[in-house]
């Protein structure tokens, strides 16, 4: 077992499969794509252990708390995280997280989006430590999400 995935063991925390897509979705791109020593991660969203979309679905500020929203923001971790390794085979081999956007389906007026994209932030830099874990970032909130989920999240980083 890899160092990142005994911290993830540790903290009661398991990587998700694949993103189950809503039945007639197609997407013609992949989910990490791979440029030399560079991981270019497409947005992800929450997930369920089973791969589904995890609920609930909607605004943060109307259908879901502050503390609901950062939790999306970290099952969204996951998910990238699941990416990664199967995208790499292991997760050790990343050495620098670079950049990260984070996309919050915000009601009006709701402008806490760095505090809800710290749930991934959070949890990126306690698997990783600051050296490897630290990355630029932009937290902002838009009218509309996919599938209504409540966080969207996209991501570049270096592997070796």
């Amino acid at each position: 077992m890899t160092r990142i995935e005994q911290k993830l063991e540790s903290m009661g925390l398991a990587l998700p499969p694949p993103m189950a897509m809503p039945p007639g979705v197609a997407l013609p791109f992949p989910w990490v794509r791979i440029v030399g020593r560079r991981a270019l991660i497409s947005g992800h969203g929450p997930q369920q252990a089973d791969g589904t979309l995890a609920r609930p679905l909607g605004k943060v500020g109307r259908e879901l708390t502050l503390e609901q929203g950062y939790e999306a923001a970290r099952l969204t971790a996951l998910s990238i995280l699941g990416s990664l390794q199967r995208a790499l085979g292991d997760l050790d081999r990343i050495t620098a997280w670079v950049r990260v956007f984070g996309m919050v389906n915000a009601a009006p007026g709701f402008n806490q989006t760095p505090a809800v994209i710290n749930g991934f932030s959070d949890l990126i830099l306690a698997l990783f430590g600051p050296e490897v874990g630290a990355h630029a970032r932009s937290a902002v909130g838009m009218a509309e999400l996919p599938f209504d989920i409540p966080v969207e999240i996209e991501a570049e980083l270096e592997f070796g």
